[in-house]
């Protein structure tokens, strides 16, 4: 989804960027608190179900505030269901679905390993995109970092594949819809947050078709994990897109995206400290080796200084004078 450029002043904000950045990485951070608590009751397509209605009602009333339309256009609505169910319906669910088994904060370092899938798979995706000496590197230290955390060393003794592998799919369907998002959607004439919300809106309507088919109506609702349902859709998926949203177009897209390196840290602390979950040593040192390797898959070449990048003109005017 491409960013509207204007030469008029960026509004005021009422609170400075970095606060912000500090309240997504805590929102998305308690996001794996959230629906650890949330599947304690409900199944996982029910929790990812009341995220998505409870997300798309953040941005429906924002959206009527702001007097903001749904975009128009079969095409665009045909790639944003497919947005949705890359970017939404199906992580949403894969992650919900492997914290029956796993820690919460197992599922939020998991999470961490998006940049890295979206470094391997830009290799064959995006010619575009070609990768340097220094981010490959960072793809095998990177690696390195996951094999920490599942403790190869003991044969992955212990290891719950049940839990985590959907976890580690749900952080791959991310690039995944990035990428499609990225070479069917750039450019459009729509906003941010009409896209956003019409790709939400298909994301729920995508989990309100499977939920009743492969789950029955829960026979009660325990308070805390409706709040914690509510809690993850309404700041975890609703509030986090807006704030993110506004970082890219205050701070770039290279500055806010550095808060997914914040968000593991956040997950394993509230799950130790709130919910009791049990730490080894090989957890927070491979998340550590994790999180440097996805820092370095996102460097980018330094662009030349503006003295090197004049000599080729002056050599060629040189040439032909």
């Amino acid at each position: 989804m491409s960013s509207v450029t204007s030469s008029s002043p960026a509004p005021r904000r009422v609170l400075d960027w970095r606060l912000r950045f500090g309240a997504l990485a805590l929102v998305w951070g308690f996001s794996f608190l959230f629906m650890k608590v949330g599947t304690e009751s409900f199944a996982p397509f029910q929790v990812t179900l009341g995220r998505l209605v409870f997300g798309t009602a953040v941005l429906a009333v924002v959206m009527a505030v702001k007097r903001e339309r749904l975009p128009r256009g079969a095409r665009t609505w045909a790639h944003l269901a497919v947005a949705g169910f890359l970017l939404n319906a199906l992580p949403f669910s894969l992650f919900a679905y492997s914290e029956l088994t796993i820690p919460s904060s197992l599922a939020g370092i998991c999470n961490a390993t998006s940049p890295l899938w979206g470094m391997a798979l830009s290799l064959v995706a995006l010619s575009e995109d070609r990768p340097t000496r220094l981010r490959v590197a960072g793809l095998g230290i990177g690696f390195l970092g996951v094999l920490t955390v599942l403790g190869v060393w003991q044969g992955f003794h212990g290891l719950d594949v049940t839990g985590t592998a959907p976890a580690l799919l749900a952080s791959l369907s991310y690039p995944v819809g990035w990428i499609y998002v990225r070479r069917t959607l750039t450019g459009s004439r729509h906003s941010h947050l009409s896209l956003t919300g019409a790709q939400l809106l298909l994301a729920t309507l995508q989990l309100a078709v499977v939920t009743p088919l492969s789950t029955s109506m829960p026979s009660h609702f325990p308070v805390l994990p409706v709040l914690a349902v509510a809690a993850l859709g309404a700041l975890g998926t609703g509030l986090a897109f807006l704030i993110q949203y506004d970082l890219v177009a205050e701070v770039g897209p290279t500055t806010a995206q550095m808060v997914t390196y914040f968000t593991p840290v956040i997950a394993t602390a509230a799950g130790v400290a709130l919910l009791g979950e049990s730490l080894t040593w090989s957890t927070p040192a491979g998340a550590a080796v994790v999180l440097a390797g996805a820092a370095l898959t996102q460097a980018r070449p330094r662009a030349p200084r503006p003295a090197e990048s004049a000599r080729p003109a002056r050599e060629r005017q040189k040439a032909t004078a």
